[in-house]
């Protein structure tokens, strides 16, 4: 298989996986349920093949809140927890850095407060301690009269943290949704839905899940009424409980779609001063303008909120992320919010100065050709960002990719072979990340995650061995030796007057989506692009097109019009999601796109377009047509066009830009084959300098003009007028 450089990146659009044929059922859950036809036919691709079972979907009435204490070690849990308030026992929670962390943390140390214990949390430094449970800080616990540890979204695996905590005499407690060894950690109570034993019916709880089925069984437990008790859980801390699963990707399905999809309702009615802080303050820009309070999905949450509790652990510390969690003051929140929306703001900053430099070092360093996992090391990278980074340079390139850090190195010094370096990872599916690791496990001080996401840690002196080896592993287990495309999965294929505002409120219903419940993706062929606008100083393009006649905004997020591969006036295809743009209180269905393509027709017309225009030029053709040969006012006005963008510092530009340029300029007449030779023709007559650079990407220069220039001095316009005569014979 030949996989160069001009190939990375391409995207395979396929049917998600699962998709249903529809049969006509689509038509009857339409007509039953009231919602557009297209809805319908999606509910039935996804497998609900009747009005009632969309309908019980719909309606969340297919989730049911387990009991909490099905949940292996539950009740130990709860009775060690109820003694240890009575008897005014120090409690630490010990958690992790991330969003679920902190969300645990934050709605077990509320609970546990309201109910008067001595209560405190312990968040390691990602930096400084890594993930995971330490032996020192257990110590310091210790030392501190701390009697009592409650994990939470950690500890499954902290088999010798725990034991140091219980020869310091204190309980343990583990709260975790994490993969299990074989046998738990020797704690007092081990509550995890993934242990082998426990008889749990949903094991994707996240660990703040996890924490809330703790608290609903403490409550369950101290309550006469148990739907009163787990009515109350729910008021008070679904919205965290939502905050934490969606960021850590569980699967929007079972109990967990009932909690968030509460939860998010929770949160849209401002109830919590924290995360109303939050909401306010990642509105405010940098300008000091506030946009709109959006309306609140799994969506805003993952792209909005998540990243800025996330960046406190990733750059400073995850404790100021609890703070804002746990603080009764709105002065004070305010104040953590807007400092979460700056760390945010330096960690973007860092992730693209990282970018930046590894795209350039993989486009001078990486054998395209030869080796499908990029791997590149450098001093200096934050450890806090470098997995970010690895996920862009995958969706990039389309390739398996690992950064790896020296941070903290003494830069005065010389670099030496036992330099320890962080590295981050993410694969694509055909190459699981962690056996990639096993195999290279020899050249490996640490390594852990999963099939597309793995961390590890490795010497500066076995980085080159580990380029190698990883990459004869991945050539060994990879169909001809290189990773399938980058897949983006669609549920159906749409036409143009399908995209109505009814039915972007009809997928409204689907919510919340996530992973189990997908955001539905569509694609449609053939469509009309009226017009390509640059968004955000060119950040973001804007592409407006025709749906059924009418004009639709479809946006394309962090691609410049430049890199859009279409043109106003001509046809595209899209791959794309449907969301609704409420503005000044205007309501209109809009596109945001995941991927745009020449339309297949086009593609082909402009195959033929180039192959007839290379048999005039050549001489094989018989004859020339009318549209094909360029008469003066044509050349003028491809002329006129060259040196205006000559002189703007433009001299690299496209055929296809070219030719919408002049289609823009009312020069419609003008086509692939007369622009091509008009350019043949300037040239000729020492009116342009161009270079071909491939792919109909022109280098140009518009040299000073002469006082006048004779296009009869032109042989190739000779030639192509001798051949339109002998057409017209």
């Amino acid at each position: 298989m030949s996989y160069t450089k001009d190939k990375v990146g391409e995207k395979l659009w396929a049917f998600r996986e699962g998709v249903l044929p529809d049969n006509g059922e689509g038509r009857e859950i339409s007509r039953e349920l009231g919602v557009t036809e297209a809805f319908g036919r999606l509910m039935s691709l996804r497998g609900y093949k009747t009005p009632e079972s969309a309908a019980a979907f719909l309606r969340v009435e297919d989730g049911v809140m387990h009991d909490p204490f099905l949940l292996s070690d539950m009740d130990k849990a709860v009775e060690i927890a109820e003694q240890a308030i009575a008897d005014g026992t120090g409690i630490m929670i010990y958690g992790d850095y991330d969003v679920d962390g902190v969300t645990s943390v934050s709605i077990l140390q509320l609970y546990l407060q309201s109910r008067g214990a001595r209560v405190d949390h312990y968040i390691p430094d990602r930096l400084g301690e890594g993930y995971g449970m330490s032996c020192a800080a257990i110590e310091k616990m210790a030392e501190d009269g701390v009697g009592m540890i409650i994990t939470v979204d950690t500890g499954i695996t902290a088999d010798e943290e725990i034991s140091a905590a219980k020869a310091a005499g204190m309980k343990v407690i583990v709260t975790d949704h994490h993969e299990c060894r074989a046998t738990v950690p020797p704690a007092d109570a081990v509550v995890n839905p993934r242990r082998p034993d426990c008889p749990y019916p949903f094991k994707s709880l996240a660990g703040v899940g996890v924490v809330f089925k703790f608290i609903c069984a403490a409550e369950m437990r101290r309550s006469a009424d148990k739907q009163a008790a787990l009515a109350r859980v729910c008021h008070e801390y679904a919205d965290l409980v939502a905050l934490g699963t969606v960021a850590d990707v569980m699967p929007l399905v079972d109990e967990n779609r009932l909690i968030v999809k509460y939860g998010l309702a929770r949160m849209q009615k401002g109830d919590r001063m924290a995360i109303s802080a939050l909401i306010a303050a990642s509105m405010r820009r940098p300008d000091g303008k506030v946009a709109r309070a959006p309306r609140i999905s799994s969506g805003f949450i993952g792209f909005t909120l998540a990243p800025r509790i996330n960046a406190a652990g990733r750059i400073t510390k995850a404790s100021l992320a609890a703070e804002l969690f746990l603080t009764d003051s709105r002065i004070r929140a305010d104040e953590l919010a807007a400092e979460l929306c700056e760390t945010n703001r330096f960690r973007q900053s860092e992730e693209n100065k990282i970018a930046t430099a590894a795209y350039q070092r993989i486009e001078n360093e990486h054998d395209f050709e030869r080796d499908p996992v990029i791997v590149i090391d450098d001093d200096g990278w934050h450890h806090g960002v470098i997995g970010i980074v690895a996920s862009r340079i995958t969706e990039k390139y389309g390739l398996p990719s690992i950064l790896v850090s020296y941070e903290g190195r003494n830069s005065a010094e010389p670099a030496l072979g036992t330099d320890m370096g962080k590295g981050s990872g993410r694969s694509v599916k055909g190459l699981n990340l962690v056996d990639a690791l096993v195999h290279c496990g020899d050249l490996l001080e640490k390594y852990g995650g999963h099939e597309l996401a793995a961390g590890l840690s490795i010497r500066r002196g076995n980085v080159d061995a580990f380029r190698k080896k990883i990459n004869e592993y991945a050539r060994s287990v990879l169909t001809d030796g290189m990773p399938v495309q980058c897949t983006l999965d669609y549920d159906m294929e749409l036409k143009g007057e399908e995209i109505t505002l009814a039915f972007a409120d009809d997928l409204r219903l689907l919510e919340p989506c996530g992973i189990g419940n997908p955001v539905p993706c569509f694609i449609m062929r053939d469509v009309p692009v009226c017009d390509v606008i640059p968004v955000s100083a060119g950040k973001h393009s804007k592409l407006v097109v025709s749906c059924g006649g009418r004009e639709v905004t479809a946006m394309f997020f962090s691609r410049s019009p430049a890199s859009v591969p279409v043109f106003g006036g001509e046809k595209a295809d899209l791959l794309f999601t449907v969301d609704i743009n409420e503005y000044n209180g205007v309501r209109s269905v809009q596109l945001v796109c995941k991927d745009v393509r020449p339309a297949e027709a086009d593609a082909m017309r402009r195959k033929e377009e180039r192959e007839r225009f290379e048999a005039l030029r050549t001489g094989s053709a018989e004859y020339a047509l009318a549209s094909e040969v360029p008469d003066r006012g044509d050349i003028s006005a491809v002329y006129t066009l060259l040196r205006r963008e000559s002189r703007m510092g433009n001299g690299e530009m496209s055929i296809r830009a070219i030719l919408a340029l002049l289609s823009d300029g009312g020069n419609d007449s003008i086509g692939y084959i007369k622009l091509r030779f008009s350019i043949l023709i300037l040239r000729e007559l020492d009116l342009l300098a161009v270079e071909e650079q491939g792919g109909d990407l022109l280098d140009f220069r518009v040299p000073p003009a002469p006082a006048k220039t004779d296009l009869e001095r032109s042989g190739i316009l000779r030639r192509l007028r001798a051949m339109r005569k002998r057409e017209q014979i």
